[in-house]
């Protein structure tokens, strides 16, 4: 019977021991960390000072006193401690931008206790990276980065850093989560249950190879102290943007000049795509989409040949595209894939410039309900309430019933509805001839264009039968 019982026991793949101990790895690398200390002249607002009643003996004391000691706005000194990592020989330190944003004077400190002064070479507020350089008569030692998308949730990892001005203190956890958004457009985050505090902002997270899959920014906390939940910038993004601060002391994104929302089970049903995936095109302003013929209401499905997951994915890889670079863009449109060239812009000097949305009005129609919505025709009364051009079009939402899957889907009065069925809709007959023509194809749902203000999305609504 006992040989019987062992042999109906699963057979597991085994699990990778903790390490018996950390100092080799902190060995290795304690001497590409370092301590950041910044100084910053500020400027004291000057508090109320002492109430002497006008021509007291003590007035002109003091007076005296406050002008030599507490004059207004006389400036401060105002430290900061952090974390960085080396990674070239010849000076080049990575660390966190909020941690030398607007810093007078930075100094490094390093495994041996030598410091030596830094300066910027470029920041990049969005992924909260900074590039600083140092000159050493020697040879620094640096780690290197290794790839973030190989980090797995519950590998093991270790942080070193400058945690409330405890140089060089080691923590260690695991992988708790990858692909974090905090609130970033290239939001990118290991999340980690190794000790993160204040002051190891900017240090790196190691892997158990000594290479650098994170950068230490942020934690979650109801105290300002660790309780086990950290979030690394991953060293992919990190990477990226340390090549072109290195390079232009500047980031320079790729731009392809497209609004973009996700793609819902019900907007996919309605456009015929067999699954919710890819980036929903909701405007094409003057760029280098439209260029390409790119469309409102395409969904792009690969871009330079990898598939696109939803709007957060394409972001991040056009973002990584070099400026000026033609990628080849996958498209759906009108039932079918279309493939399209686009030569992309570069993001940060990108200019707004919103989608054109003329076209001749039809007379003024009475306002009527359609699928819960109380709609009307644009008229000049109705433009000029909405803060339209004069030659807009479209129909104006009045009202929403409640009960509705309207008012559900977020559609509210001062909405004004562009398209149905990815074709433009001046009047009500136009919306009709599109809500009839989805029924009769066998769609659940008609796809609508609204704009709120300059925000245009798409809306997809049941058509009932």
């Amino acid at each position: 019977m006992l040989g019987t019982a062992l042999a109906l026991v699963p057979a597991y793949e085994a699990v990778a021991a903790a390490p018996d101990s950390f100092a080799p790895l902190a060995e290795k690398i304690s001497d590409s960390v370092v301590n950041i200390t910044t100084a910053t002249t500020v400027s004291a607002r000057s508090g109320p000072g002492p109430i002497v009643p006008e021509g007291s003996p003590f007035e002109d004391f003091f007076r005296d006193f406050m002008e030599r000691n507490q004059g207004p706005n006389r400036p401060r000194r105002s430290e900061a401690l952090g974390s960085g990592f080396v990674i070239s020989d010849d000076g080049f330190i990575v660390t966190n931008n909020h941690v030398i944003d607007g810093a007078d004077e930075i100094d490094i400190e390093f495994f041996n206790g030598e410091v030596l002064p830094a300066k910027v070479v470029g920041t990049d507020p969005k992924t909260d990276i900074a590039l600083l350089k140092v000159e050493s008569d020697a040879p620094l030692k640096p780690v290197p980065f290794g790839d973030s998308d190989d980090a797995s949730v519950g590998d093991w990892v270790m942080a070193m850093g400058n945690p409330l001005g405890q140089g060089f203190s080691v923590s260690a956890g695991i992988v708790s989560a990858r692909n974090r958004e905090l609130s970033g457009t290239y939001d990118d985050y290991i999340q980690t249950d190794a000790a993160i505090n204040r002051g190891n902002s900017g240090g790196p997270l190691f892997n158990m190879d000594g290479e650098v899959i994170g950068v230490n920014t942020a934690i979650l906390s109801p105290n300002g102290g660790s309780i086990g939940i950290g979030f690394a910038m991953s060293s992919n993004v990190v990477a990226n943007v340390v090549d072109q601060l290195k390079e232009f002391g500047e980031t320079r994104r790729g731009w392809l000049g497209v609004r973009i929302q996700d793609v819902t089970d019900d907007i996919a049903e309605s456009i015929g795509l067999a699954s919710a995936t890819g980036a929903l095109v909701t405007d094409v302003p003057e760029g280098p989409a439209a260029e390409a013929g790119m469309k409102a209401g395409d969904v792009i499905l690969s871009f330079d040949g990898s598939e696109i997951e939803d709007t957060r994915d394409l972001v991040r890889r056009v973002g990584d595209a070099p400026v000026g670079q033609k990628v080849d863009v996958t498209v759906w449109r009108d039932g079918d894939t279309e493939d399209l060239q686009v030569t992309l812009g570069r993001r940060e000097e990108a200019e707004a410039v919103p989608a054109s949305l003329s076209k001749d009005m039809p007379e003024e129609e009475p306002e009527r309900d359609v699928l819960g919505v109380t709609l009307r025709g644009l008229d000049d009364e109705l433009r000029e309430q909405l803060g339209l051009d004069g030659d807009a079009s479209g129909l104006a939402v009045l009202d929403v019933a409640e009960d509705s899957d309207a008012y559900q889907k977020g559609i509210r009065p001062g909405d004004v509805i562009y398209e149905a069925g990815q074709q433009r809709v001046a009047s009500l007959e136009d919306l009709d001839a599109q809500v009839e023509e989805a029924r009769e194809a066998g769609r659940k749902t008609v796809l609508l264009l609204i704009r709120r203000g300059e925000d245009p999305r798409f809306v997809a609504l049941p058509v009932g039968e």
